[in-house]
């Protein structure tokens, strides 16, 4: 069972503390699972950890919030090389795809050197739920702020562009992210830009956003649009996901 048109789900979250384990799924991973439409047997989520240079205590704290959770995670390592045989295969055989934050813009650079660019995208248009944090959002846009050139941040514009805007990722935890978004998009560095606080995703069909959701109460979503050369912010308040899988 996939997604009945495409679907990205954007976000700033999805990770927590586990109580047994140290990183568990929280509400918006479980979210993307349900966008899936997977019912009838155990959810088969692919993890991609290109942006942290598939480090391997990542994907072995991904496999173990899996287990908990009860998914089958199948990571796709591409460091020092591809570790599936039939990459576009496996990838079309789950149900959502969930990429971890760190480098965009190496993240980025990794997939076009090996194609999974054009992967992802057939796998987005045969109903794989794309989804992810931080560089794992990012990537989905035509570009918005990172850190991946060093402790300034920069703009990115030339992300996957599946959805024909910016993204602006840990939108009140990181002081420097929401000017400089502003900024960008008021001197069209990037088109009218999608943020997310952190704990806050933003569900799109095809490349029209439907929803904003969170797994941390008081959070928002944010459009920033440019009118006349200025920047203009437009708060979304974000439908809370169930608290059966988020505890703050």
């Amino acid at each position: 069972m996939t997604a009945l048109e495409p679907t990205i789900l954007a976000t700033s979250g999805g990770h927590r503390a586990g109580g047994r384990t140290r990183v568990e799924f929280d509400a918006l991973v479980h979210h993307a699972v349900d966008l899936s439409g997977v019912h009838g047997r155990r959810p088969r989520i692919m993890y991609v950890g290109t942006a942290v240079g598939d480090d391997e205590h990542f994907t072995a704290r991904m496999a173990e919030a899996a287990r908990v959770a009860g998914f089958d995670l199948t990571p796709l390592n591409l460091f020092p090389m591809p570790n599936l045989e039939d990459i576009e295969g496996s990838v079309l055989d789950h149900d959502v795809v969930w990429v971890m934050g760190g480098s965009v813009v190496n993240l980025l650079a990794v997939w076009r050197a090996h194609g999974l660019d054009r992967v992802l995208h057939r796998a987005w248009q045969a109903g794989v739920v794309l989804s992810g944090v931080s560089a794992g959002s990012i990537c989905w846009f035509q570009g918005g702020a990172t850190d991946s050139f060093g402790p300034t941040l920069r703009p990115v514009t030339d992300a996957l562009g599946f959805l024909p805007y910016g993204n602006g990722v840990h939108y009140d935890s990181d002081e420097g992210r929401r000017p400089l978004i502003h900024r960008l998009v008021a001197d069209g560095t990037i088109p009218t830009a999608h943020c997310t606080d952190d704990g806050v995703g933003l569900v799109y069909r095809g490349t029209e956003l439907v929803e904003a959701v969170t797994e941390v109460a008081g959070k928002g979503a944010y459009i920033v649009s440019s009118d006349g050369g200025q920047a203009v912010e437009e708060r979304i308040e974000p439908r809370r996901l169930s608290a059966e899988f988020s505890t703050r």
